[in-house]
């Protein structure tokens, strides 16, 4: 299997991913269906393997993660958040969903929604055309808060479930944003360190461009390596118009 990386294929020999021969299995919208109701996270295939729907009906009748969202602090059900399309120009790579966008089922419809579209140079209009843009996160599901207050890390299970699909659905882009070191780690196929993932942004560039998560809560590492807005986004922005000719 491939990695699709910006517009450039990278073969993942370091990582074995095997998919099983599942039957289809149609959820409703509470997780269950007639015959079984898989809730089994830790699994390493996918329950869905082999499903025959399409595959953003197929994500959006995922529930695997139930158990675990029925647990955190929030106590949610999964509400899936899919937004993309297949030969989308850019991909945005990000982490999962928050709170407003599992309410509103539309990704970044926040303050971190607004900052990024101001990296990008780019509107409301072209950000939420999945004919051009593609955004797809680590997890679709808003994971939740924890005990404190603070936002859960998105289930590896969903990546490990719904990834490969994805990518392979969309096919080559022309340009691949990654948002955080979630999807750093999952794109390069190996652990990555974000502040030297972004540093490191001219080794990949001018097909992928790795950047901060554009939350409130990088407004410090922000003011702080002034040569992100100084030289990374003017190249950045750039990109973007090139790849939405």
């Amino acid at each position: 299997l491939t990695r699709f990386f910006g517009s450039t294929k990278f073969n993942v020999s370091e990582h074995l991913f095997v998919i099983a021969g599942f039957n289809a299995i149609k959820y409703n919208r509470e997780g269950v269906n007639s015959a079984v109701d898989i809730d089994n996270e830790e699994s390493e295939t996918s329950p869905y393997a082999g499903v025959t729907y399409a595959i953003s009906d197929d994500i959006n009748a995922c529930r695997i993660c139930r158990r675990r969202f029925l647990a955190t602090k929030t106590g949610h059900a999964p509400a899936p958040v899919v937004w993309f399309e297949k030969e989308a120009r850019i991909l945005i790579a990000g982490q999962a969903p928050g709170a407003r966008a599992h309410a509103s089922g539309k990704p970044f419809t926040d303050a971190s929604g607004e900052r990024l579209r101001d990296w990008l140079d780019i509107d409301t209009r072209i950000f939420y055309d999945t004919s051009k843009v593609a955004i797809v996160p680590m997890a679709f599901c808003f994971p939740g808060y924890n005990a404190k207050g603070g936002d859960l890390p998105p289930p590896n299970i969903c990546a490990k479930t719904w990834r490969l699909r994805v990518m392979e659905h969309i096919g080559e882009v022309r340009l691949t944003v990654l948002l955080g070191a979630h999807a750093q780690s999952w794109h390069f196929g190996k652990k990555t360190v974000m502040t030297d993932t972004v540093m490191a942004w001219r080794d990949h560039a001018p097909c992928v461009f790795s950047l901060p998560h554009p939350s409130w809560r990088n407004n410090s590492w922000i003011k702080k390596n002034i040569w992100f807005e100084a030289d990374l986004l003017p190249t950045l922005r750039s990109q973007v118009k090139e790849a939405l000719k």
